[in-house]
C-alpha cells in the first residue's frame, strides 16, 4: 500500500513501474496507488503526452524510444561523442576563480572532466560522478548539495540544503535537461530533480542549458526553466533548424558543435 502522494509523485511512481514492469494496467495502478480508475487514466494520459509513455488498451508500456531509462550509465553512452564536443564548449565558458553550477546529468559531466586543471575555481553540484570525477582536481574546490541519494541519477536530491546557496555568487550554471521545447523551456522527467534545478536557475547570472539534438522539442514532466531565464544552449549540429531559430528568436544563444 502507497502513501498519500501528491499528483507529481504519484506520476513519478507510475512511470516507476512502467518501466519496471514493461506493461501495467489502470486496474492495478488504481489498487496499488489507492486511488480511482478516472485518476490513473488521468495519469497515464499526461504521461503519454509527455511521451514518457504509450497507452495501450486498459494500461500503458514504456515509451518505444526508452524514455524511461534514467540511469546514469546508460545516458554516458548515448550521443557520446555529441556530449564531448558540448562539454569541452562548456568548459571553454569557465574562467579561473569562477563558481559554477554542474547538475547530475551526463551532458554536465561531460563539462566536468575539462575542468580539472582550472584554478581557484569552485563547482557546486548534485551529482555523485561529477563529485567523483573532481577528486583529483586540486586547484577545484567542490561544494555538494545536501538531500536524498537517487541512485539511478547518481543524485542528491531535496530542497533542504539549497539555503547554503546563498554565500555563493555563481557565475555559470550548467543545465543538462530532457528535453526543451516552447513554452514549456526547459523540462525533466523527475519532479525531484526540476525542485532542485528550478532555484539553481533562479540564482545562477547565466544559465547554459547542455543538450543533445535529441532533447529538442522533448517535454519532460516537470519544467525548471522557462526561455526567459535561459541565456544561452550549446548543442550539436544536428540540433533542429527550425527549433534553434526559434530559440535565437527569444534573443537566447545558440551555440551548435
Amino acid at each position: 500500500m502507497h502513501r498519500d502522494l501528491y499528483l507529481e509523485e504519484r506520476r513519478q511512481e507510475i512511470l516507476r513501474e512502467v518501466g519496471q514492469r514493461g506493461r501495467v494496467t489502470v486496474a492495478e495502478l488504481s489498487r496499488q496507488f489507492s486511488v480511482s480508475e478516472v485518476t490513473i487514466r488521468s495519469d497515464l494520459q499526461a504521461l503519454a503526452e509527455c511521451n514518457l509513455i504509450v497507452r495501450t488498451h486498459g494500461g500503458a508500456v514504456p515509451a518505444a524510444r526508452g524514455l524511461y531509462d534514467l540511469s546514469l550509465a546508460s545516458r554516458r553512452q548515448r550521443q557520446v561523442q555529441e556530449k564531448s564536443r558540448i562539454g569541452e564548449a562548456g568548459a571553454a565558458l569557465v574562467a579561473d576563480g569562477d563558481a559554477i553550477f554542474l547538475d547530475s546529468s551526463s551532458t554536465a559531466l561531460a563539462i566536468a572532466l575539462h575542468l580539472k586543471d582550472h584554478r581557484h575555481l569552485t563547482i557546486i553540484t548534485n551529482g555523485l560522478a561529477v563529485a567523483q570525477e573532481m577528486l583529483d582536481a586540486r586547484d577545484v574546490m567542490l561544494v555538494m548539495l545536501g538531500g536524498t541519494l537517487r541512485r539511478d541519477t547518481a543524485s542528491l536530491v531535496g530542497t533542504d540544503g539549497l539555503e547554503m546557496l546563498r554565500k555563493y555568487n555563481i557565475q555559470k550554471g550548467f543545465f543538462g535537461a530532457h528535453g526543451i521545447s516552447l513554452p514549456e523551456g526547459l523540462t525533466d522527467v523527475s519532479a525531484e530533480e526540476a525542485d532542485v534545478k528550478r532555484p539553481l536557475v533562479a540564482v545562477c547570472r547565466q544559465v547554459v542549458a547542455v543538450l543533445d539534438a535529441t532533447k529538442w522539442g522533448q517535454v519532460g514532466l516537470a519544467s525548471f526553466a522557462h526561455p526567459g531565464q535561459i541565456h544561452s544552449v550549446i548543442t550539436d549540429h544536428h540540433a533542429p533548424p527550425d527549433s534553434v531559430e526559434q530559440i535565437r528568436s527569444l534573443g537566447i544563444e545558440v551555440v551548435l558543435v
